[in-house]
């Protein structure tokens, strides 16, 4: 579908800011946005490396699991696998799709000290942290244990966050690689290696707009739609204009080793 055609078939804003509003948003199947939004997948295949992983583990921990949608993929699991997640509509959705496969999910408010032993798991994992402690990351991993994860990193969706809250120069180093990785080493990880990649992000409704706004709740705090509803109605406006908005995401790929 080209833009004239997609701007030839928008329903009346007020109808998209409805339904935006409407649609359950637990859990990180964002497969909702399906013909409303597309993001670009960095090169490494996270979910593939994860699961290759997890079948060589002994012992595994997933932190921030979300409603456990990534860790779910894996074919195989070690006989200690557990996921940790704060959000209670997530652990439901992390436990109905976890428990039949043997993953333990935990409840745990995403704040030191993690509930586990020292030299727990020699596998530890992660998909976009909302925080990260490494200290309790390399407190529960085993001598040899492997950090794996892949972050959000840099000014990450800004062109939408800032459309919404203008100018955020300062917030923009947030989440740099290079920060992360001295934070890690700092807490006594040495760096395997660290890739990056900066892909395309494309929304064509304003519906979706919403929709991850009320999801990912971090990128505009407080977002309601009578807040930003003259916003949102300029944002309507440009995406009928042009057919898309576009926006980047940024995200790392990070391996780390405790010694």
């Amino acid at each position: 579908m080209d833009a004239d055609d997609r701007h030839g078939a928008l329903p009346p804003f007020d109808e998209l800011i409805a339904l935006g509003e409407q649609v359950d948003v637990s859990g990180w199947d964002f497969s909702w946005l399906d013909g409303r939004a597309t993001e670009e997948r960095p090169p490494w295949r996270y979910s593939q490396q994860l699961a290759e992983r997890l079948a060589a583990a002994h012992a595994s921990l997933d932190v921030q699991t979300g409603g456990g949608e990534v860790l779910a993929q894996a074919h195989r699991f070690p006989p200690t696998a557990v996921a940790t997640e704060s959000w209670p509509p997530n652990l439901a959705k992390a436990t109905r799709l976890l428990h039949p496969r043997g993953v333990v999910v935990v409840a745990d408010p995403d704040e030191p000290p993690l509930p586990f032993a020292d030299d727990a798991f020699d596998l530890v994992t992660s998909r976009h942290p909302a925080t990260i402690w490494w200290d309790e990351l390399h407190r529960v991993l085993r001598p040899e244990g492997t950090y794996f994860a892949q972050h959000v990193g840099p000014a990450s969706a800004f062109e939408l966050i800032e459309f919404f809250l203008g100018p955020l120069p300062e917030a923009r180093r947030g989440r740099h690689p290079d920060d992360e990785i001295a934070k890690a080493r700092q807490a006594g990880f040495e760096l395997v290696s660290v890739e990056t990649a900066r892909t395309r992000i494309e929304i064509f409704d304003i519906a979706a707009v919403v929709y991850l706004l009320r999801k990912v709740i971090w990128w505009v705090p407080g977002f309601t739609v009578d807040a930003y509803r003259e916003r949102l109605r300029e944002l309507d406006a440009v995406i009928r204009r042009d057919g898309v908005f576009v926006a980047h995401s940024s995200r790392h790929l990070l391996e780390l080793r405790k010694p």
